[in-house]
């Protein structure tokens, strides 16, 4: 039984082709060690971490992909931009292979932003294995507690260790719950975030002061906490579509795929016919391989495609490799070399550490413009810079340099860190389309706050307005997707009654 399938048994994911319904599983036969002194692996970091480096315009990204014609596909095209399909096409471009991908919406528009924002070793994996005595659970953990790992190393501004308690009504759940964590922790291991241990009632009553010290007639024996991980889940997806295309992958936002490509048999797919969602343009793109990551609602019986569904944001690594691997078996593909992105930190990441933040208010000002036209000098303050820093890793600078520059210093929304600057940046270098792809996918603004994410849409308009150029009848259009974008949320004055 391969990786993958034992994998699929407890998170439900599953890599399969149309020949047969098998799963088909490629070994590389290059290893990660075989770039010629790794000299391919470090032209390639250099490239998608150079601090200049900006990703390819929209349309040159639809203009790569009319070119993959009958005489010239790609080797890969991917359809759906979630976890997945972003993490199989920066996997399958840094292996040398020529790739697409394209997302009807936004990336990390369906349930990749809809995630618990947690990286999870498998604690619960853990608990099955021990009293099922199940050899399967445990690798599950084991896996998952790698992959965990990898995860926070590659992305260090988004992602990092939380504290997770547990209150104890009884001795017996102190000693059980103790037990099981310090297990968890041996398993760990090397991938270990932080040690668990026991915190008295004395303890957790100053440490978690609205904690119950009583219930159902049961006291506070303590707590026990323990480490996972958390992540920005949304931020995480839009980086890995744009270190795919750092890497040299054609990626294309709003762009649905409305057919599939057959060959003159009628057998084998060997393309897509697409439609640009924002302007309306339809063309072919011709691949040797078609990887489907569309997500829950993927249709895996077509002939001739690769389909992998399923599955959860810390293991989304190892799935994206998995999928290349069938995608590579089944098309028969050269790779220059095996899977790297168990070592490859995404854009922004590289010499990120948690104190450059201070970089950002020290060096930077937040330059206000009024509704006078006025221009106002603020500074730097620590919340904004600590937020840039986390959003945006290393390239906060670029976005500092914004606010400063270009007088787009102030804030979206009272209370809230976002600044206009950041509009402006993540519709030069995001790929942002639409006012819902930033209060939504670039920042979490409409989650977080209803209420403050309508008073901030008019700005967000304005400045997307400027920066792409939109007449009148468009800035409409986009006030009232917005509209019924936030119709779908509960708002904060809803939640009151």
């Amino acid at each position: 039984m391969t990786r993958l399938r034992k994998l699929g048994v407890a998170v439900g994911a599953a890599v399969t082709t149309a020949y047969g319904g098998s799963v088909i599983l490629y070994n590389p036969l290059i290893s990660t060690n075989d770039f010629g002194g790794e000299s391919r692996l470090e032209a390639l970091r250099k490239q998608m971490h150079d601090h200049n480096a900006i990703v390819p315009s929209r349309e040159t990204q639809e203009s790569a992909l009319i070119a993959a014609g009958k005489d010239n596909p790609l080797d890969v095209l991917v359809i759906g931009g979630g976890a997945t399909g972003s993490g199989a096409a920066l996997d399958a471009v840094t292996r040398g292979l020529r790739d697409g991908l394209v997302e009807r919406e936004d990336f990390a528009s369906g349930t990749s932003s809809r995630s618990t924002k947690l990286l999870h070793g498998g604690v619960r994996y853990l608990e099955k294995a021990v009293f099922n005595l199940d050899y399967g659970q445990f690798k599950l953990v084991l896996h998952a507690l790698e992959e965990r790992k990898r995860v926070i190393d590659n992305v260090p501004h988004l992602c990092h260790a939380l504290p997770c308690m547990t209150p104890c009504f009884s001795w017996f759940e102190v000693v059980y719950y103790w037990m099981g964590l310090k297990m968890y922790d041996l398993v760990a291991g090397r991938q270990l975030l932080h040690f668990s241990r026991y915190y008295s009632s004395k303890q957790a009553g100053e440490l978690f002061p609205t904690l119950a010290n009583k219930v159902n007639d049961r006291d506070l024996r303590g707590t026990v906490v323990y480490y996972d991980g958390k992540m920005n889940d949304a931020r995480l997806n839009v980086g890995l579509a744009c270190t795919a295309a750092l890497a040299g992958a054609a990626v294309l936002n709003h762009a649905e795929v409305i057919s599939l490509l057959k060959d003159d048999a009628g057998e084998r797919i060997i393309g897509a016919r697409i439609r640009d969602n924002l302007t309306g343009k339809e063309f072919d793109t011709y691949a040797k391989v078609i990887l489907n990551a569309s997500g829950p609602f993927c249709d895996s019986d077509q002939p001739g495609l690769v389909t992998i569904t399923g599955g959860k944001w810390t293991t989304y690594r190892s799935m994206a490799e998995d999928a290349v691997n069938a995608a590579i078996k089944s098309g028969k593909l050269t790779p220059t070399n095996g899977c790297v992105t168990n070592n490859l930190r995404i854009s922004g990441g590289e010499g990120w550490d948690p104190s450059f933040f201070i970089v950002i208010a020290q060096h930077y000002k937040r330059m206000k413009s009024t509704h006078g036209g006025k221009v106002i000098p603020g500074e730097m303050d620590s919340a904004a810079a600590m937020h840039l820093s986390h959003a945006y890793g290393t390239l906060a600078e670029h976005v500092a340099a914004i606010a400063q520059n270009e007088n787009l210093g102030k804030r979206l929304a009272h209370g809230y860190p976002y600044l206009e600057a950041e509009v402006a940046y993540c519709a030069r270098h995001e790929y942002c389309e639409s006012a819902i792809d930033f209060i939504a996918r670039r920042t979490r603004l409409a989650f977080l706050e209803t209420n403050a994410a309508k008073r901030a849409l008019p700005r967000v308009i304005e400045i997307l307005a400027d920066e792409h150029k939109w007449d009148k009848s468009r800035q409409t259009e986009e006030l009232q997707n917005a509209t019924e974008f936030f119709k779908t949320f509960k708002s904060s004055d809803d939640a009151k009654h």
